[in-house]
């Protein structure tokens, strides 16, 4: 597994340095930019807790993915399966003795920070899966037993996410996996099959979740049902975006926010503040930079000679297309709410440490595009 653990090549650092994807970097750092001061503005324009924990956080990490970019490509794919399998052994760690909080145990105490290990699951998928189609035969993916494999790969994350519980993350470790197995070139049918079972398993599925869990399904149909229960997080931030308008109330003046209507709006609702600060203008030129940062990644699988880099590439920017539509849809009442951040702008340490890790890979593939993985 770690024949290619070697980290010496031909490029020497600075040719390293220069084959960073620049355009990928400055989206990085706009984000970063603009997650910090609108993190600002959640702590009431006070450089408070939020605030100074994101800037370090973003700083560190940042630092963090530039270091591991420069790691080859092929050591990626040689601790493909050894990473998938870490983060398996710290999901059943957290789900018997970690951190509880809000009637869910999902973390895990580091000292320097409460580690969610779902979180690097995402990734974990990925760069499994990445690895498990590298070498296979177009012809061989649709075989039974090659689909069993990635369906208990899958599988077993998402049932030990949701009995800490977590459904929202569940979801999307879902998509990662699906996402990756969908550009393997695994058959539509096998898809609709799977499609048609989750309807048929919808009740059967429902029964299981959690009372507050049903009380968001049921706000997200008819808010107003319960409009200072279940649905008030999404009254309010539908009205703290439409409030924005064209240009937005301007920075440190959004009402909705100020005023504690919006709970909970440094973490998954962050772009509602950020929409009703800056507006319709501000929400687009935000939705450009994650644009032009998914197709970087695109266009960086592109140009990868290997299969592992480019399904990793292309698995990765899909899903982090997801999380972004996710989390925009939710904040808009477009989905129910199921706690999805907002990659780099969103709180949480384990979120960004998770993006940044991913993104470190991906530069990694830029880096070390010509090598090709037998």
């Amino acid at each position: 597994m770690f024949y290619y653990t070697s980290f010496t090549d031909k490029l020497t650092f600075f040719q390293k340095v220069r084959s960073l994807d620049i355009w990928l970097i400055l989206c990085i750092i706009i984000l970063g930019i603009v997650g910090a001061v609108a993190m600002y503005s959640s702590d009431g324009g006070e450089f408070s807790y939020h605030t100074r924990n994101h800037i370090v956080r973003f700083a560190v990490f940042f630092i963090m993915m530039i270091g591991f970019s420069f790691i080859t490509i092929k050591f990626w794919h040689s601790i493909g399966y050894f990473f998938y399998f870490v983060v398996i052994l710290m999901l059943f760690y957290a789900s018997w003795y970690g951190i509880t909080a809000s009637g869910s145990q999902r973390w895990i105490n580091l000292y320097f920070i409460n580690l969610q290990p779902s979180e690097l699951m995402k990734i974990g998928v990925i760069i499994f899966f990445a690895k498990y189609y590298h070498r296979m035969q177009i012809n061989n993916v649709n075989k039974i037993k090659n689909l069993l494999i990635p369906i208990i790969v899958l599988i077993i994350p998402i049932a030990l996410v949701l009995t800490q519980p977590d459904l929202g993350t569940s979801i999307l470790i879902a998509f990662s996996g699906l996402i990756v197995i969908w550009l393997s070139g695994v058959n539509i049918k096998y898809f609709v099959y799977f499609a048609l079972g989750l309807i048929v398993s919808t009740p059967f599925v429902i029964s299981f979740l959690k009372p507050y869990q049903k009380l968001r399904i049921l706000a997200f149909f008819d808010p107003d049902k319960d409009p200072l229960g279940a649905g008030y997080q999404i009254i309010q931030s539908k009205i703290a975006v439409g409030s924005g308008g064209l240009n937005g109330k301007g920075f440190l003046k959004g009402t909705q926010s100020y005023l504690e209507f919006l709970p909970e709006k440094h973490t998954d609702f962050i772009f509602t503040l950020f929409s009703e600060e800056f507006g319709f203008v501000g929400s687009v030129s935000l939705l450009l930079v994650y644009s032009i940062m998914i197709f970087r990644i695109i266009s960086i699988g592109s140009i990868a000679r290997s299969f592992f880099a480019r399904l990793y590439c292309y698995g990765f920017a899909s899903a982090i297309f997801v999380y972004i539509v996710v989390n925009m849809s939710m904040v808009l009442g477009l989905l129910p709410i199921v706690g999805s951040p907002l990659p780099i702008m969103s709180y949480g340490g384990s979120s960004m440490l998770a993006t940044m890790l991913g993104l470190s890979i991906v530069m990694s593939a830029k880096i070390y595009s010509h090598q090709v993985i037998n």
